[in-house]
């Protein structure tokens, strides 16, 4: 009923032409100018390229990444990245939370970060909430510079307590 495959039998092989071995291909490993197997697409996941909004670009709406982001162009919206660079013909109008947030540019907001660092070319009117930071001389800043142990998710505890006065209001209102 059933026949037996050919395929795992020893012995002579049929008239099909054997087709040759692939190669293995050596493990790549990083060069130190920087270039990784990430950009190929069966390496593993490691160090990925920064996205980079180039100076013509203008994006009106919020930007968020897990990774790197340079901005050259104009944004009008938030910002939320792991590493964010704001180059020097850069204008953002709107939050930047970032681990590292480097300013070379011009940002008209609130810049929350782990790590900030202004250059001398920078332009910041808004507050600066980080754990470590770095003003370059020649660097113009206006508003508030606050540290705190973790600025990044201090975003998320700020709604906390008008919605615990809220509550209460609303338990007094219905307890009368």
């Amino acid at each position: 009923m059933f026949s037996k495959s050919r395929i795992n039998e020893p012995g002579p092989k049929s008239d099909a032409p054997e087709r040759p071995k692939m190669p293995e291909m050596p493990a790549q490993r990083p060069t130190s100018a920087g270039n990784s197997p990430a950009a190929s697409p069966s390496a593993p996941a490691g160090k990925v390229s920064p996205s980079i909004l180039s100076s013509d670009l203008q994006i009106t709406g919020n930007v968020r990444t897990s990774g790197d982001i340079q901005v050259e162009g104009q944004v009008e919206g938030d910002i939320r990245a792991h590493l964010l660079t704001v180059g020097e013909s850069a204008i953002i109008k709107g939050e930047v939370i970032a681990d590292d947030v480097i300013v070379n540019g011009r940002v008209i907001g609130k810049v929350r970060g782990l790590k900030v660092r202004l250059t001398s070319t920078a332009q910041v009117e808004g507050d600066i909430i980080h754990k470590t930071i770095a003003i370059e001389s020649g660097a113009h800043f206006e508003g508030s510079v606050q540290r705190q142990e973790d600025p990044l998710n201090s975003v998320k505890a700020a709604p906390a307590p008008r919605a615990a006065a809220t509550a209460a209001k609303a338990a007094a209102k219905t307890g009368s």
